[in-house]
């Protein structure tokens, strides 16, 4: 059920909507490798983890790993509805560390800026973009 707010009361939300912390949640069929991949393949630091999820440090934000669940939904197309962004400041450092880690990486360099693609062992796909150039496009918004 839904609560109803007089319009008048929305000036008042931007009080009550100060994030503290924002995240992102992966629900995952291969949890154990995830959380493995995530922590010793990409590097993040695990901040906190139960029996069913582990979240680790993601920049300003946090990254939850949770076994996959009801609230899942997959796309039946087949394709990527989302990518796990990570912006770094050595796209190539970090795309030579994951392949000799094993990971199969697609690293390209286009005029608007670097990026390297690759897959979680859950399918899920991420990628690493340079902090430089993404710093720059959003000024040139600002």
């Amino acid at each position: 059920m839904g609560v109803s707010v007089p319009m008048s009361s929305y000036a008042d939300w931007g009080n009550l909507v100060k994030l503290t912390r924002s995240g992102i949640i992966l629900y995952v069929r291969k949890y154990t490798e995830c959380v493995d991949f995530y922590r010793d393949i990409v590097g993040l630091e695990r901040m906190f983890s139960t029996a069913d999820l582990t979240c680790f440090e993601f920049g300003n934000s946090y990254l939850m790993i949770e076994i996959d669940g009801k609230m899942a939904e997959r796309n039946p197309a087949g394709n990527f509805s989302s990518c796990l962004r990570m912006n770094v400041s050595n796209v190539r450092a970090m795309a030579n560390r994951l392949v000799d880690l094993g990971v199969n990486v697609d690293y390209q360099e286009h005029s608007w800026g670097t990026v390297a693609k690759f897959f979680d062992p859950d399918g899920n796909l991420c990628a690493l973009r340079d902090d430089e150039t993404f710093e720059q496009h959003i000024g040139t918004f600002a």
